[in-house]
């Protein structure tokens, strides 16, 4: 199935949770929140979140800087 995952679309394979789907990526540990569809999901959701076809993920890191 398919979803977009930081404005990349992406086939992924059924009943994938958003913590598979960070690890096949290799950025779970580096990861800090995730949005699908727009709504914030918690991290301690993450293991049980199933993604759904269409769905529009952004998962997001934070920088520091100066």
């Amino acid at each position: 199935m398919k979803i977009i995952i930081n404005g990349i679309e992406k086939n992924i394979k059924e009943n994938t949770t958003i913590k598979k789907l960070l690890q096949e990526l290799k950025v779970l540990d580096k990861t800090m929140a995730v949005a699908v569809n727009m709504k914030i999901v918690k991290k301690d959701d993450w293991d049980k979140y199933t993604l759904n076809e269409g769905d529009k993920v952004e998962a997001l890191n934070f920088v520091g800087g100066g």
